[in-house]
């Protein structure tokens, strides 16, 4: 089990009209539009044996503004416009999709992704949660096809922790 607190800046106000391997981050939730004016990251992985690997994150962005709001719309835009992207660098395919998730705070979003690599298919997914100009990220990477059943639950343990210390 490993725990790290390192990620990668958010998009700012940089949006691609290009659906290509460029957007994948922005697509999976990885990264946001927008310019958080606080961001604080933890991740856990952990490594079941040589084939297994589960690895979430949770993610705590404010906004001074409405770019909370704006991040989800622009998140939703993106998916609708970009449901499946190629990945030239590795030879694979990544789909994105909303999908069915809790409705927690004042507006929510489940983004469920694959990615297939020949015979192998990979998830991530990400619930995303807005309690007024914060968003609060639950992620998961690296799951098998299935392996996101604790998903829902995570991001409901994330919102009354944030809920808490609010």
């Amino acid at each position: 089990m490993e725990i790290a607190t390192v990620m990668s800046p958010d998009a700012g106000e940089q949006r691609s009209e290009a659906c290509s391997g460029s957007t994948i981050p922005l697509l999976s939730a990885r990264r946001l539009t927008g310019t958080p004016s606080a961001m604080a990251a933890a991740t856990l992985s952990y490594d079941a044996g040589p084939d297994d690997l589960w690895v979430g994150t949770e993610v705590l962005r404010t906004y001074a503004d409405d770019g909370a709001r704006r991040a989800m719309a622009d998140l939703r835009t993106l998916i609708g416009r970009c449901p499946t992207v190629a990945s030239s660098s590795q030879g694979g395919s990544h789909r994105f999709a909303v999908a069915a998730g809790p409705r927690l705070g004042d507006d929510s979003i489940h983004v469920r992704c694959s990615a297939t690599y020949g015979a192998d298919t990979l998830e991530c997914d990400s619930v995303l949660v807005r309690i007024g100009t914060t968003l609060v990220v639950i992620q998961e990477e690296g799951n098998k096809p299935g392996g996101d059943r604790y998903l829902h639950q995570l991001a409901e343990a994330a919102l009354r922790r944030y809920q808490a210390t609010a």
